[in-house]
C-alpha cells in the first residue's frame, strides 16, 4: 500500500481530516478532498399538515431529513476514488435514537475512511457514545494498521466495557447496534454488532456483508443459552423477554447474554460497485435486493441515500431511518 508523506516520528500519528456529523466541526481537508454536498435546499413540494419525506429537507428541524456527502481517494495497489452520501430521518418515532459517523483520517501515513451507523434503544446515549469514541479508539490501537481485525475485536470489547462503567449511575437500561465499514488501501473491512446491516452490490447483484444478530438465529440462541440466558416470544423473539437483538453495546442488565463482539468480513474494493450501511428502520421494509435496485441507477451517493430513506418511510417504516451509501471507482 502506498502511504501519504509526513515527517518521520516515533509517535503514532493520527490526523483527522474529516468528520461529517450533523454539521459538526471539520478539520483541515486533504488536497484530494472535495467539500461535502449538503442536502439543505428547500423542497419544491407543497406544504401539508403531514409532510412527505420529500418536503423534509432541512438540517435544522428535528423532524426533517438530514443528508450530505463527499468525495475522496484511497491509495493502495489500485487507485480508488469513492463517493459517499448519508441521510437520516427521525420518521414516525417520538425521538431520534440513531447516530452515524463518516470520517477520513491519516493514520501513520495511511489514509483510512470510516463509516458507521449506530441504532440506539432505550435512548440515544449509547449510540452517541459510539459515534464519539469507537473510531477514535480504533485508530489509536497499536495494531490498527498491522492487524486491523484483531484491533476491531479488542476495541469493540473495550469500548463496551468503558461505556458500561459510565452507565453505572444510569437507572434506565440503554444500548446500541453498530454497523461499521473501514476502507484501508484496497480493503473494505465490515464489522457488525446487532441488526443494522451492510449490503453490497457486485455487478448489480445484492449480497449481505453482515448477518443480523437476532435472538432466534440458531447459533445466537445456543450462545445465549450456554451462558445461562434464555429467549422468549414477546411479539418477536427477545433475549430475556426484553431485547430483540442478541448483540449490542450497553444493555447492562442483559450481560453476559448480549455481547458487543463483532462479526467481521473483509472484501476487495475492486469487486464492489457500492455498499449500503443502514439501521433496521430501512431493512424492516426494504430487502437487500430492493435497496441495491434503488441505488443502482443513481450515480450521486447522497441522492441515493436520501432516496432510500424516503422509500423506507413511504413503505411504512415506523422506526428511525439512517443510511450511508459508499460508491467505488477503481482504476
Amino acid at each position: 500500500m502506498s502511504r501519504l508523506r509526513h515527517s518521520s516520528s516515533s509517535t503514532r500519528r493520527i490526523d483527522n481530516v474529516e468528520n461529517d456529523w450533523l454539521g459538526g466541526p471539520s478539520s483541515p481537508k486533504p488536497s484530494s478532498y472535495v467539500a461535502p454536498l449538503r442536502g439543505d435546499a428547500e423542497s419544491s413540494s407543497p406544504a401539508s399538515s403531514d409532510p412527505s419525506p420529500d418536503s423534509m429537507i432541512s438540517s435544522r428541524d428535528p423532524n426533517s431529513l438530514f443528508s450530505g456527502g463527499g468525495i475522496s481517494f484511497l491509495a493502495g495497489n489500485q487507485h480508488v476514488k469513492f463517493t459517499y452520501g448519508y441521510s437520516s430521518l427521525k420518521g414516525k418515532r417520538a425521538t431520534m435514537e440513531d447516530c452515524f459517523e463518516t470520517r477520513i483520517s491519516d493514520v501513520d501515513g495511511q489514509m483510512v475512511a470510516f463509516f458507521g451507523v449506530f441504532d440506539g434503544h432505550g435512548g440515544a446515549r449509547t449510540a452517541e457514545y459510539l459515534k464519539n469514541n469507537l473510531f477514535k479508539s480504533l485508530v489509536t490501537h497499536d495494531e490498527f494498521i498491522s492487524d486491523t481485525k484483531k484491533a476491531i475485536v479488542e476495541v469493540f470489547k473495550h469500548t463496551d466495557e468503558e461505556y458500561l462503567i459510565e452507565e453505572r449511575g444510569q437507572p434506565k437500561n440503554a444500548g446500541s447496534t453498530a454497523s461499521t465499514a473501514l476502507l484501508i488501501g484496497d480493503k473494505l473491512i465490515v464489522a457488525n454488532v446487532g441488526d443494522s446491516r451492510v449490503v453490497a452490490s457486485r455487478n448489480g447483484s445484492a449480497g449481505p456483508l453482515s448477518n443480523d444478530h437476532k435472538p432466534d438465529r440458531p447459533d445466537e440462541r445456543q450462545r445465549i443459552e450456554d451462558a445461562g440466558g434464555f429467549i422468549i416470544w414477546a411479539g418477536t423473539w427477545r433475549v430475556g423477554g426484553i431485547l430483540a437483538v442478541s448483540r449490542a453495546f450497553g444493555d447492562k442488565q442483559l450481560k453476559p447474554y448480549v455481547i458487543a463482539e463483532p462479526e467481521i468480513q473483509e472484501e476487495d474494493i475492486s469487486t464492489l460497485d457500492f455498499i449500503v450501511i443502514a439501521s433496521d428502520g430501512l431493512w424492516n421494509v426494504l430487502s437487500n435486493k430492493d435497496a441495491v435496485a434503488i441505488v443502482r441507477d443513481i450515480s450521486d451517493a447522497e441522492t441515493a441515500s436520501r432516496k432510500l430513506v424516503q422509500e423506507a418511510y413511504a413503505r411504512g417504516s415506523c422506526d428511525n431511518i439512517t443510511c450511508i451509501v459508499v460508491r467505488f471507482e477503481v482504476s
